[in-house]
C-alpha cells in the first residue's frame, strides 16, 4: 500500500475513533477563564475523588484525572494561595494575612479575619507570605510561612477550634544556606549571600514529614525546588541530599519551583504540580505536572518533563515520544516554509524550543501558516520519515504574573495537516472551531507516518497580535527512503537493499 493510502486511512481512523487522553506534556494545557488565569504559585487539593487547584491568578480549576480541568471563577483567591481542608471546611491562605473559609471548595468563601500571633513578632511571622497550613494525621493544624528574603521557613500549631490563632510560640526550621548553591540568587546562582526562600509546602509518608521550598527567586530560570525531612512536624528538619529536588534551566520548562504536592486518592501515587518561569516576558508563568518518586530510604525525587509523560493513575501501555520537530525551520536545504514573518521575530523561532522568543507573521496575514520538513539536512542524506502522534502549541498570550483576568481571553483555532511528498497534506487534527481559552494547547491524535507537517492558524483574538512561542510535534523516527541525489557508490544503497 502506498504511504499515501496508509495517511488516508489512519487519518479516517482517526476521525472514527477518536483517542482518549493517555498523556500530558508540560506546560499543562489550563483553560483561562473570565475571573482568574493559572498564574503559578499553584496549589492543589485531593477531596472526594475530584481535584482542586488554585493558583495567584485567581478562580480555581476541578478536574477527576489531573488532566482535564475545569475553570469555576471563585472569590478570595490570594496571591500564592493555599488551599487546605479541615473538620469538613475548607480554608483559602496565601499572601495575605486574612483566613476564608467555606463549606465547598469552590465557595462562597467568608472571611475569617486576621491571623493571631500569640509569639514574639520578631520568630518569623511577618503577616502572611506563602502561607501553608498542615493537617497531621492526629488532626492537628499547623501553620507554615516564609520570612523575606534568607530568613527561611516557619512552622506553628493552630488552635484546632480556631484557625486563625497560634497555638503557641513560632518555630524557625531553616533559613538560607550558602552552601546550597542552587538557592542562591541569579540565573548562575551567583549571589552567594542574596537569596528568597519562600513557597512552603508539607506532605508526610510512612511517618516522615516532607518540607519541600523554593528559591532563588520567581524572576530566574534558576528558580527551584527543594526539601528537608523530619519525623515531626516542626523539626527538628534535614535537609535532603538530593536537593534541589526540581530544577531546570534550559528548554521551554524553565524556573520550576513553588508548587505543591498531592496524592492520588486511594493510590500510593504522587505527583509535584511547579510553577514554570518563563524567560520572556520576564515573570510570565505557567503549570507543570510530574511524577513524584520514593526510594527506600525515604528520599523523594521528580524529574521534570517538557515531552507526553504517562497520565496519572494509567502508566501501562502508554506510548514514549519525543520531539521531532526542533529547529527544523532552519539549516541545511530543509522545504520547511512559512507565510510571512514580522521582522524580528522569524518562523525559526516558533521551533526553538526556548521561551523567550515568538514567531509573529505579518498583520496582513489572516491564515498565518507554516512547513516543517521533518527529512534530511541536506539532499545527499537519506529521507527520514517520523510516525507523529502528538502536537503542542504555546501561544503568546497575556503574561500571567500579575493576578486576575487577563486582557485577553485567548481563544486560538487552528489545524495540523501531514504529508509524505509535501504537496498532498490531509489533515489529522482539527481545531478550527475551537471555542476553549488556553493558550498552551496539547492535543494527541492517531499516530501517522510523514515527512511533512503543516500548522495553520484560522483566528485568534484580534485585541493581541498572534504569536507562537512554541510548536512541537512528537513521535519517532520510523523508515527512510533514498536521498534526492542519490548514487551507486553510496554505501548506504547496500545497506538499504536498493
Amino acid at each position: 500500500m502506498k504511504l499515501r493510502s496508509i495517511l488516508t486511512t489512519a487519518v479516517a481512523l482517526a476521525l472514527a475513533f477518536p483517542l482518549s487522553a493517555q498523556r500530558f506534556c508540560n506546560p499543562l494545557p489550563m483553560v483561562i477563564g473570565q475571573g482568574g488565569n493559572a498564574g503559578g504559585d499553584v496549589s492543589v487539593l485531593e477531596h472526594g475523588g475530584k481535584y482542586y487547584m488554585c493558583c495567584s491568578g485567581g478562580g480555581m480549576w476541578v478536574s477527576d484525572d489531573l488532566l482535564n480541568w475545569d475553570f469555576h471563577a471563585v472569590e478570595h483567591i490570594p496571591g500564592a494561595p493555599d488551599l487546605a481542608e479541615y473538620n469538613g471546611k475548607f480554608y483559602l491562605t496565601g499572601n495575605s494575612d486574612h483566613v476564608y473559609a467555606a463549606s465547598d471548595p469552590l465557595g462562597p468563601y467568608e472571611d475569617l479575619g486576621l491571623f493571631k500571633n500569640t509569639g514574639p513578632v520578631e520568630l518569623g511571622w511577618n503577616g502572611g507570605f506563602d502561607c501553608k497550613i498542615f493537617v497531621d494525621d492526629d488532626n492537628q493544624p499547623y501553620l507554615f510561612w516564609p520570612g523575606r528574603g534568607i530568613s527561611g521557613i516557619y512552622g506553628v500549631k493552630l488552635d484546632p477550634n480556631d484557625l486563625t490563632t497560634f497555638q503557641g510560640t513560632p518555630t524557625h526550621l531553616f533559613g538560607f544556606n550558602p552552601m546550597h548553591a542552587w538557592e542562591r540568587y541569579g540565573e548562575m546562582n551567583e549571589y552567594p549571600s542574596v537569596a528568597w526562600i519562600e513557597g512552603p509546602w508539607v506532605i508526610k509518608r510512612n511517618g516522615i514529614y516532607y518540607l519541600e521550598y523554593s528559591a532563588s527567586g520567581t524572576q530566574w530560570r534558576s528558580y527551584a525546588e527543594g526539601y528537608y525531612t523530619a519525623t515531626s512536624p516542626l523539626g527538628p528538619y534535614t535537609y535532603a541530599p538530593n536537593n534541589p529536588l526540581l530544577r531546570k534551566t534550559e528548554g521551554l520548562v524553565t524556573g520550576t519551583a513553588h508548587g505543591s504536592i498531592v496524592k492520588l486518592k486511594d493510590k500510593d501515587e504522587w505527583y509535584q504540580f511547579y510553577t514554570i518561569v518563563l524567560s520572556n516576558p520576564p515573570g510570565g508563568r505557567r503549570i507543570g505536572m510530574d511524577k513524584v518518586t520514593f526510594d527506600d530510604d525515604g528520599l523523594m525525587y521528580c524529574t521534570v518533563t517538557e515531552s507526553p509523560q504517562p497520565a496519572p493513575g494509567r502508566a501501562a501501555g502508554a506510548r514514549v515520544s519525543i520531539p521531532v520537530s526542533i529547529n527544523k525551520m532552519v539549516g541545511g536545504d530543509t522545504q520547511s516554509t512559512f507565510s510571512s514573518a514580522k521582522d524580528g521575530y522569524p518562523a525559526a523561532y516558533a521551533v526553538d524550543n526556548y521561551s523567550g522568543t515568538v514567531w509573529m507573521p505579518a498583520d496582513d496575514d489572516k491564515t498565518p501558516s507554516f512547513i516543517l520538513d521533518l527529512g534530511p539536512a541536506t539532499p545527499y542524506d537519506q529521507v527520514q520519515h517520523f510516525t507523529i502522534d502528538a502536537m503542542r502549541v504555546m501561544f503568546s498570550g497575556p503574561a500571567r504574573r500579575g493576578f486576575g483576568s487577563p486582557a485577553v481571553i485567548p481563544v486560538y483555532k487552528f489545524k495540523l495537516e501531514v504529508s509524505s511528498d509535501g504537496k498532498k497534506f490531509v489533515t489529522v487534527l482539527d481545531k478550527t472551531k475551537n471555542t476553549v481559552a488556553k493558550d498552551v494547547v496539547y492535543d494527541e491524535f492517531a499516530a501517522i507516518n510523514c515527512r511533512f507537517v503543516r500548522f495553520t492558524v484560522t483566528d485568534w483574538p484580534k485585541e493581541a497580535p498572534l504569536g507562537v512561542i512554541d510548536f512541537t510535534v512528537f513521535g519517532y523516527p520510523e523508515g527512510t527512503e533514498l536521498p534526492q541525489y542519490a548514487t551507486p557508490t553510496f554505501p548506504f544503497l547496500e545497506y538499504q537493499g536498493k
